[in-house]
């Protein structure tokens, strides 16, 4: 007798990427399959967010969310604090961002950087919707911004696809934000992230899979997508020593405080 498997949500995933361009409603409907109710596909370009907004227009379960990648910031023109509230209007935009600190490979850029993560800020202070960060080799600068501008005025918050220092966990954890696993926290060797994961409340946790990237075990160094969020999820469990289904049912209903404005589209439809 087949078994339903549990419902689970892909936080982060960007299905505007060629990797997809090919094959993307077998994409979906293997999502679906494997108890995805739900995908967040993320713009990275403010001129690519047709294309992710017709994504999510084209597929029931998927949302969007828009901003300026950091590593694309002095590439692209600078969002304006009036595109984003226009965008957000959209009832499937349900996101600001992915927007942050990436000194990895773009550090020269590192004050326009910061500029573009303040006016996210703005934006998603005065939407509602959550700030969705990417942080990489920024942890100081990370934990500073985001503790300025929240004592400036709240705002929801994920760190996407975390991966940074135990100090840049406990301060988004003390300032309400949540941490998402992605497929990093899988890989074998990762056993340091999953110590800090442990150490962060159970009610503050999302998964994603930054599909086409970090594909976990047992598909590791392949393309990943949606559908494989149910391994990284699995690996989370263990984490948070619950099964399966409540870990699955957690981050839910994580997914769902956080990202409230999917929730009320999926109840109003």
């Amino acid at each position: 007798m087949m078994t339903t498997p549990p419902e689970i949500i892909d936080s982060h995933c960007h299905l505007d990427f060629p990797d997809f361009a090919e094959d993307l409603p077998a994409i979906v409907d293997r999502a679906v399959a494997a108890g995805i109710t739900r995908m967040v596909t993320i713009c990275t370009k403010l001129s690519t967010e047709p294309n992710v907004r017709a994504i999510a227009e084209r597929f029931a379960p998927v949302f969007f969310a828009a901003g300026t990648h950091p590593m694309s910031v002095a590439k692209e023109p600078m969002a304006t604090l009036d595109q984003l509230l226009t965008i957000a209007q959209h009832p499937k935009m349900v996101g600001i961002g992915e927007t942050g600190l990436d000194y990895h490979y773009t550090a020269e850029t590192k004050i326009v950087q910061q500029d573009s993560l303040r006016l996210h800020i703005e934006a998603a202070r005065q939407t509602g919707l959550p700030l969705i960060i990417h942080a990489r080799d920024a942890d100081d600068d990370m934990a500073r911004i985001l503790t300025e501008e929240h004592s400036a005025g709240a705002y929801g918050c994920v760190m996407h696809c975390f991966s940074s220092s135990r100090q840049l966990a406990e301060a988004a954890l003390d300032l309400g934000f949540y941490l998402s696993m992605s497929g990093i926290a899988a890989f074998k060797n990762s056993q340091d992230l999953r110590d800090i994961f442990a150490t962060a409340p159970l009610d503050r946790i999302l998964v994603e899979t930054d599909a086409p990237y970090l594909a976990p075990p047992p598909y590791r160094g392949r393309r990943n997508e949606p559908a494989y969020t149910a391994f990284t999820a699995q690996a989370g469990a263990e984490v948070f020593g619950v099964d399966y289904p409540a870990f699955a049912a957690a981050t839910s209903a994580n997914f769902d405080r956080l990202f409230s404005k999917a929730r009320q589209w999926q109840k109003a439809a």
